[in-house]
């Protein structure tokens, strides 16, 4: 019977122990899964999206635009036998030529729509003394008259030196820094005042405004000549003294036609001027400098007659005519280029205008 049991409990435990082994199998396996994971080696970087590089394109081939129209402005005034306007002109009354070949007017600008830079130059020297104030208010008059809005003065003091007494600023503006200017009793330095109102204007006005000059003064650069009388005593006899005015006047003249200014100039010394040879030789420069840019030189026999000057000036200026051509110069030049306007079929006109411009570099 004993042996009957052992027989019995040996299947038995057989099952449970086939049993038992087959559960710690089932219950291993996870880990031994994971161990065979953590042991594998990781796997390739997933391969990253490298777009192909986009070719660059060849450049847009743009038209060039460069300022190269060789626009020329003429201010030009017109006068009848009686010294007034002439406003009715068409641009087939005109003619005009640069370096003897006919140009082709484009159009007649508006003077009214074309701002003005105006540089006053006022005398303080000794020999203005007695005429200052009347000069100063006539001046001051003609400021308030002539701008408009959108216009613009500057005023100069020709004393031993320049002197900028009022940059660019509104006609009231100037008219008061005028009437603040003392005469000095100092010398005068005409020449190198008319210069630097004509690198002022140069530098400080814009290619689209007029620049005029008006100069109250007899010409007479006592400045200058003392300078050199000091420096070389036994050579500035007269005629060192006139050949010295005269190169001066030959500078001045080539920096305000490159400038583009026109130049007005009025002589307060009247006819007494002519009595001195110096003198007369000033106002002969002041002349030759007027009818070059297209300006005017007055010599007013009696002060009264300054109002009156200045309003022939105003008036000028606000009915000039603006001849506007495309120079067919295709030279490339920068040489002085000479202009000659007429008025064909007007022999009774009178017109004015600058002798001829520097072009500008391109």
């Amino acid at each position: 019977m004993h042996l009957n049991r052992e027989k019995n409990f040996l299947p038995a435990l057989t099952i449970v122990a086939l049993a038992l082994f087959f559960l710690g199998a089932t219950l291993l396996t996870p880990d031994t899964s994971a161990q065979k994971i953590k042991q594998l080696p990781p796997p390739p970087p997933a391969p990253r999206y490298r777009p192909k590089p986009t070719p660059t394109p060849a450049p847009i081939e743009y038209d060039v635009v460069r300022v190269t129209s060789n626009l020329v402005v003429v201010p030009v005034s017109v006068t009848d036998a009686q010294g007034q306007p002439v406003r009715d002109l068409k641009p087939a009354d005109f003619r005009i030529e640069e370096d003897g070949r006919q140009q082709e007017i484009a159009q007649l600008g508006d003077p009214e729509q074309v701002p003005l830079d105006i540089a006053i130059l006022v005398d303080v020297s000794g020999s203005v003394v007695a005429r200052f104030d009347f000069e100063q208010e006539a001046a001051s008059r003609f400021l308030e008259r002539v701008l408009k809005p959108e216009d613009r003065a500057t005023v100069f003091a020709i004393d031993e030196t320049p002197r900028l007494i009022q940059q660019l600023t509104s006609a009231a503006n100037a008219s008061r820094s005028l009437m603040s200017i003392k005469p000095s009793n100092s010398y005068t330095a005409f020449f190198d005042s008319v210069v630097a109102a004509t690198n002022y204007l140069d530098r400080n006005s814009s290619n689209g405004r007029r620049r005029i000059i008006v100069v109250i003064s007899d010409g007479d650069d006592t400045a200058r000549i003392l300078t050199v009388s000091r420096a070389k005593p036994d050579v500035i006899g007269m005629d060192a003294q006139l050949q010295l005015i005269q190169n001066a006047q030959l500078d001045i003249l080539h920096d305000i036609q490159r400038a583009e200014v026109t130049f007005y100039s009025i002589n307060p010394s009247g006819q007494t001027m002519r009595l001195n040879v110096r003198t007369a030789r000033s106002e002969t420069g002041m002349e030759r400098l007027a009818a070059a840019t297209g300006g005017a030189a007055f010599v007013p026999a009696h002060e009264t007659d300054l109002t009156n000057i200045f309003n022939r000036i105003a008036s000028e200026i606000r009915t000039q005519y603006l001849l506007q051509y495309y120079s067919n110069n295709q030279s490339g030049s920068q040489a002085f280029r000479r202009i000659a306007v007429t008025t064909p079929g007007h022999s009774e006109l009178r017109v004015r205008a600058r002798e001829g411009y520097y072009p500008k570099a391109k």
